[in-house]
């Protein structure tokens, strides 16, 4: 389980590693075209409720993974956060999803509304 530390908070966010690394590769794109966005999750654990960062080029950020080694990364799964980040409505996902590869388990996939936009990036059996 990684930890993505935002601003000067010494709290951190728990997201797992892989999904980390992919948000990681999003983030770092966007912001240094210095371009801002949002990042947008539910609680998990019991915790009600969900939560939203807006990110920008002059807030901090820190990434910490459990694994010394870098994640795989999954391009299909990468191109949709990157089209979540684009819009209006930011980059959303599931703090308890998987990403293809990532061994057994559900796979990641982004929802769709009935627009047919990404909503978050969910489990799908």
């Amino acid at each position: 389980m990684g930890h993505l530390y935002y601003g000067t908070s010494t709290e951190s966010i728990r997201i797992p590693d892989r999904l980390l690394s992919h948000i990681k590769v999003v983030a770092t794109t966007k912001l240094r075209r210095s371009e801002s966005f949002t990042l947008n999750w539910t609680h998990v654990d019991g915790a009600p409720g969900r939560s939203t960062l807006w990110l920008q080029p002059a807030i901090a950020l820190r990434f910490v993974f459990d694994s010394a080694e870098p994640e795989s990364l999954d391009t299909t799964t990468l191109k949709n956060m990157a089209d979540m980040a684009n819009s209006s409505a930011g980059l959303t996902v599931d703090l308890a999803a998987q990403i293809p590869g990532a061994g057994h388990g559900p796979r990641a996939t982004p929802a769709r509304s009935a627009g047919g936009r990404n909503r978050a990036l969910s489990a799908a059996a």
